[in-house]
């Protein structure tokens, strides 16, 4: 673990090579699981924003959901999660032509009809933040379905903190992404001489 200002970060987000490839993977992470996507009360509070321009593009059943359930539940940790369509699926996850996933707030907003993206979570995704004392765990989640990420990964020479630049910076900030980003340069130089 390295720390990077008030987080401790793994070494894996350092050293391990990590690059979506979502037509190997066809974005099975909105998918699968045994709860929804961490999201905080400032999220669900832009979701709330956002809600009358991705409801009507929903599934029925992730209509009924909303409805029945609203936004978010606590998982069996407590953490507060993305309510999810028969114990598995996002409520905001849509497939397109191929049966491939993709989310209907990131859509959005690419589209300009939203000024806010999505979850931090589901941005940083295989990177998973947990409570470590008082500091924030910056953890690699790694899953058999990011298999074909980390053959691309390799493929390309993209390391996990590479990849996940944007996302890290909008959650903890450009210094603290250059405070990492040359700790990891440190890191794999002085491996490399071993």
């Amino acid at each position: 673990m390295f720390i990077i200002q008030d987080t401790l970060v793994s070494l894996d987000v350092l050293e391990k090579e990590f690059s979506c490839d979502l037509a190997a993977c066809c974005g099975k992470c909105c998918v699968e699981g045994d709860a929804g996507a961490p999201v905080s009360d400032e999220e669900l509070r832009e979701i709330q924003k956002v809600l009358p321009v991705v409801e009507p593009l929903m599934t029925r059943k992730a209509r009924k959901v909303l409805r029945e359930q609203g936004l978010s539940y606590l998982d069996p940790s407590g953490e507060q999660v993305l309510s999810i369509v028969d114990g598995v699926e996002c409520v905001f996850m849509q497939r397109d032509s191929r049966h491939c996933c993709y989310c209907l707030l990131e859509q959005a907003f690419e589209q300009g009809k939203t000024t806010w993206r999505k979850p931090v979570s589901c941005a940083l995704y295989p990177i998973r933040l947990t409570k470590v004392g008082a500091r924030i765990g910056v953890e690699y989640n790694r899953w058999d379905i990011c298999y074909p990420a980390r053959i691309s990964g390799k493929k390309n020479h993209t390391l996990l903190y590479q990849f996940l630049k944007e996302p890290l910076i909008w959650r903890f900030g450009q210094e603290w992404y250059d405070e990492l980003e040359l700790t990891a340069q440190e890191w794999n130089k002085q491996c490399r001489q071993k």
